[in-house]
């Protein structure tokens, strides 16, 4: 298989790491997924890498998988960063118009982009992995999505800057040249999940995503067509599986079997006399526990999540007020009764989210687990040769051809975030 170009999603999650490999023969045809790879996460905590060997052989597995099922090797990859070091902050930049005739240019626009990051006070040990216009201001003019060409002395940019940790990336970066491959571009990872699931409409409507994976949940926030915050909160499904296994003292694996056969997020409509017998999962176990109970353990710790995400809401002035709803996807929104939790608790719409439908062997990823890699393919094709990848000797914003490559990120940025 060697015809078209190909693209390569990994998704570094705290329970498992997915690689997907897309093959696109032509811009106007749809992607084709033609290589999936499943590994059980290893090395990596709260979606944080803390063992870069272990780390390294699990992204290797997942990756040879997805080799072997497309026949084309994954040399280099769109990865999807997490973890709850993920920072975003407002951010402002101020410039004169550069020509006499007063046009803005793309260097102004570059400029402006530069003086963003030169006012940010980002510490040494930080990396900005998104700079994402929410509009830009000339003179009088407010709310211009693109600048270039307009006439005007004075030009601002009101921007979303998102970071993360510099050692976090660095360590992905050793992981994948470990695995036989490197980085190509970095996403962040409800950025990712929205790109696969999330409609324009949605977008303007105002939606927020949330993506509740093992160890983290992370949110996005879209109103008007921009991206207006964005979180990582250290909670996931993986602690509703300790939760069970604390509450029905039994170990995690039977816990996790437990939660996947007979979880529910909501025990209301549950009968009290309904059991769940322990041996079928272990022999070595004993005794039935109650389906309502472990529904209760479920409910209380999904209610946590929810809380949570409520509150990044409120603190932004949209709780209970985004149009689109709420969009849960990740493997956490597949218990049966979240999304009825997350309108009682978010008192918004809510319904699962689904990666949009591509070509090739589309039944392996029609999964909301695969909302985040199929993001990053699709990211991959639209950034296309714009994409850098991240060096572990420079920081981006220290030196002016960094500065010069993240200008034209924002560029891509402006287009898909700005109606």
């Amino acid at each position: 298989m060697s015809r078209g170009h190909y693209y390569v999603g990994l998704d570094i999650g705290s329970s498992n790491i997915r690689a997907v490999i897309a093959q696109e023969l032509s811009e106007e045809e749809t992607l084709r997924v033609v290589g999936v790879g499943t590994s059980p996460s290893l090395g990596v905590r709260r979606g944080v890498i803390v063992d870069v060997d272990a780390a390294s052989k699990a992204c290797n597995a997942a990756l040879e998988q997805a080799e072997r099922m497309a026949g084309h090797p994954a040399e280099r990859v769109t990865v999807a960063i997490t973890g709850a070091e993920i920072v975003c902050q407002n951010a402002l930049g101020v410039i004169a118009v550069g020509r006499a005739d007063g046009e803005v240019a793309e260097d102004d626009v570059n400029r402006v982009l530069e003086e963003v990051q030169a006012r940010l006070t980002m510490p040494l040990n930080r990396e900005i992995l998104h700079v994402i216009p929410y509009d830009y201001r000339l003179d009088d003019q407010k709310n211009i999505k693109d600048p270039v060409g307009l006439h005007g002395v004075r030009l601002e940019m009101n921007a979303l800057v998102i970071s993360g940790s510099g050692s976090h990336l660095k360590n992905i970066s050793r992981s994948l040249d470990q695995a036989g491959t490197s980085s190509e571009n970095f996403v962040v990872e409800p950025l990712a999940a929205a790109e696969a699931v999330l409609s324009q409409k949605q977008k303007d409507l105002g939606t927020v995503l949330v993506n509740i994976g093992g160890s983290t949940t992370s949110l996005a926030v879209f109103e008007d067509g921009d991206l207006l915050h964005l979180a990582v909160l250290p909670v996931g499904s993986s602690h509703i599986t300790n939760d069970i296994a604390i509450g029905l003292r039994t170990s995690i694996d039977v816990a996790e079997a437990v939660k996947l056969q007979y979880g529910q997020a909501t025990s209301e409509d549950i009968n009290k006399k309904d059991d769940i017998d322990l041996s079928l999962f272990d022999p070595e176990e004993e005794g039935l526990v109650s389906l309502k109970h472990v529904a209760e353990i479920i409910e209380a710790r999904l209610e946590e999540i929810l809380t949570f995400v409520n509150a990044e809401l409120k603190n932004i002035g949209r709780e209970g007020l985004l149009p689109g709803g709420a969009v849960i996807t990740g493997g956490g929104a597949l218990l049966p009764g979240t999304v009825e939790l997350a309108k009682h608790i978010l008192r918004l719409p809510a319904h699962i989210g689904y990666p949009k439908a591509l070509g090739g062997i589309l039944d392996q990823v029609d999964n909301p687990q695969f909302s985040t890699a199929i993001g990053l393919i699709l990211f991959a094709r639209e950034n296309g040769s714009r994409k850098t990848s991240f060096s572990p000797d420079k920081m981006l914003g220290a030196l002016p051809e960094s500065v010069r490559e993240a200008a034209q990120k924002v560029r891509q940025w402006s287009k898909r975030f700005l109606p």
